[in-house]
């Protein structure tokens, strides 16, 4: 289960550092997940001090919000890609050896 916790957070950090002005609603819809679920990751990750959240005005006239990461956050995101990338390179590793395997059958 953490790992999907982690992986959901590196994706929002990865997101928020490319586009801080991005909705939740943006978010979501770009990581296929629910608005509720953006909004818990949004709230767990300011809570750990690794995005702060700044108020604006928008085009629209409306509230909107920016999310920043911290120093804090920058450095989590680096520990989360490492972690990321070697649960992805295992996975990979198991993956291709299954498709050896079948090929093999196959033969």
């Amino acid at each position: 289960m953490i790992d999907k916790q982690e992986d959901m957070h590196f994706r929002v950090l990865r997101l928020l550092q490319e586009n801080p002005e991005m909705s939740q609603r943006q978010i979501a819809q770009e990581l296929g997940v629910s608005l509720g679920s953006t909004n818990y990751c949004l709230r767990a990750i300011v809570e750990k001090g690794l995005v702060k959240v700044k108020n604006f005005r928008n085009s629209d006239n409306k509230k909107a919000y920016a999310y920043f990461l911290t120093p804090k956050g920058i450095s989590e995101k680096t520990a989360l890609t490492t972690r990321f990338l070697k649960r992805k390179i295992q996975e990979y590793e198991l993956l291709k050896a299954e498709i050896e395997s079948l090929k093999a059958d196959l033969d």
